[in-house]
Formats: C-alpha cells, sequence, structure tokens
C-alpha cells in the first residue's frame, strides 16, 4: 500500500473514532446525515460522489478530496470519468484548483496502484 494512502485511511480511522467517541448528539447526527446523502436516490450514489469529488477540488479540501477519489472508486469511476471530473472542478474553481488537481491525480494513482497489487 502507498505511503499516502495508508497515511490517509489510519488517521482517518484513528480520528473520526476519537471525534464520535467524545461528540456530541449534534456532531453524530452530522455523520450521519453525511452518510445519508451519498447513498441511493434520485441520483446514483455514484454520481453524488462525483459531485463531491468536484466541490471538493474547488473548495480545496485535499483531505475531502483523498476520501471522495475512495469513494468513487468503490462505485467503479474509470480515469476517463476521473480525467473529465478533473477537467470540471478545474473550469469552475479555475487555476487555484491545480495544485489540487495534482494531489487528486496523485493519490488515484496510488489507489489505482494499490488495486493493481491486489
Amino acid at each position: 500500500m502507498g505511503e499516502k494512502l495508508r497515511a490517509f485511511r489510519e488517521f482517518r480511522t484513528r480520528m473520526n473514532e476519537r471525534i464520535l467517541d467524545g461528540g456530541t448528539r449534534e456532531t453524530k447526527r452530522f455523520w450521519q446525515l453525511d452518510g445519508a446523502v451519498y447513498r441511493d436516490g434520485a441520483l446514483s450514489a455514484k454520481t453524488k460522489e462525483m459531485m463531491g469529488l468536484v466541490a471538493s477540488m474547488v473548495l480545496r479540501c485535499n483531505d475531502c478530496i483523498s476520501y471522495h477519489v475512495l469513494e468513487c472508486r468503490k462505485h467503479d469511476v474509470t480515469e476517463a470519468e476521473f480525467a473529465e471530473l478533473f477537467d470540471v472542478a478545474l473550469i469552475v474553481g479555475g487555476s487555484i484548483v491545480i495544485p489540487h488537481l495534482r494531489h487528486a491525480r496523485d493519490f488515484l494513482d496510488e489507489v489505482l496502484q494499490e488495486e493493481r497489487t491486489k
């Protein structure tokens, strides 16, 4: 497993547990709502994850980008689809998105490498 992917998964798991163990009812409700929003509905879960990735890139949140890259792969988003998602984020967000596009591509490459070695 690539170092970025391993570190992301470990940190996210550890901190989510820490936050939820001591979190308020409101924190726990938000966590539940966040998960529920990405389920199939009028829009497919795949479409929602792709939207989440674009929004995360435009909002410039690398942690969120990493999460949505992983979720998009769970929904079989292809490299060609990722390329178009990256284009949408770039055109909506402008050149400030470029560093986050680099992060997304690098993280995706690591995820794809892990998939190839399984």
